[in-house]
């Protein structure tokens, strides 16, 4: 379990996080998401111990990070935003540097460092660390994050400007994982369509609060409805324009949204009545862009 109490980071009199509190699962992947400056960044360091908040309490796993921030380190693997790597080191010479530290035997790390990997699909060059693409220092680093089989993970923008076939599988990693390991994995990512599909909650922050925690479903029920996208022929439009918004027409197919279920079926029954034809309809599910976009900076 994760729980955190009231937690307040200040830089000279500025809130970066102003009264956080929150209970987590022990396991899952949770997403924390907001505009730039919403604290994410500052709250991930806070969860990982590697700097302390200004008053609050915070607790993973049954460790004090608050007052005993080292305990968790042997249980932690953290991925910045930026991979800083040894960049005059091969790949298996940096991840048996880290398994070291970490107290590893040789032959745990080189089984640790195989399976590793082989599952992110990297292969172990003689190349230098600094020699390789940008997608393959991040999977380098996700290698060294899980070297010491940590139980909470957490990731500060895990694809951020990469290709999306890399961006991609790295998604599909993390959520393999979370699936065999029972991890918990807490991230914070710019790419809103990789939060929806791999979190199984999302934190929204503004301005250092917490503005919304939860499942999509429930984020959705908060933050917006479905509504439904309507594609129809008729042979008059009047008879139908007050359920619809965003009317446009294309050839002889006119395409608009309707706001509710019940508008839904009052249109369709018009457009039925007046000897038109519905050709197709689609649910739209409020995305967390519309959300972000709702809640303002």
């Amino acid at each position: 379990m994760i729980s955190a109490r009231s937690i307040v980071k200040d830089y000279n009199g500025f809130h970066a996080l102003d009264g956080v509190s929150f209970d987590l699962e022990d396991t899952g992947i949770f997403g924390i998401i907001g505009h730039n400056g919403a604290g994410k960044t500052t709250l991930l360091k806070i969860m990982s111990g590697l700097i302390s908040p200004t008053s609050g309490e915070l607790e993973i796993g049954g460790i004090d990070v608050v007052r005993n921030p080292e305990s968790l380190k042997e249980r932690l693997g953290y991925l910045p935003e930026e991979s800083r790597l040894y960049e005059n080191m091969s790949v298996d010479g940096y991840l048996s540097f880290f398994g070291e530290i970490y107290g590893l035997s040789p032959d745990e790390i080189s089984e640790r460092s195989d399976t590793l990997l082989k599952r992110l699909n990297l292969v172990a060059e003689s190349k230098k660390l600094g020699e390789l693409s940008k997608g393959m220092k991040r999977k380098v680093a996700i290698a060294r994050s899980l070297i010491h089989d940590p139980s909470y993970l957490v990731y500060d923008e895990p694809t951020s400007g990469l290709d999306p076939m890399t961006s991609r599988y790295i998604s599909e990693f993390l959520r393999s994982i979370k699936k065999e390991k029972k991890k918990t994995i807490l991230l914070s990512a710019h790419n809103l369509f990789q939060v929806e599909e791999i979190c199984d909650r999302i934190m929204i922050l503004q301005r250092g609060h917490i503005v919304a925690l939860g499942t999509m479903d429930e984020l959705r029920g908060e933050y917006g409805s479905i509504t439904y996208g309507v594609e129809f022929v008729t042979e008059d439009i009047e008879e139908v324009r007050d359920f619809l918004t965003d009317i446009e027409k294309i050839g002889d197919i006119y395409i608009g949204s309707v706001q509710d279920i019940e508008s839904l079926n009052m249109l369709t029954e018009r457009i039925s009545a007046s000897g038109g034809r519905v050709k197709r309809i689609e649910s739209h599910y409020p995305s967390l862009e519309d959300m972000l976009v709702q809640i303002g900076d």
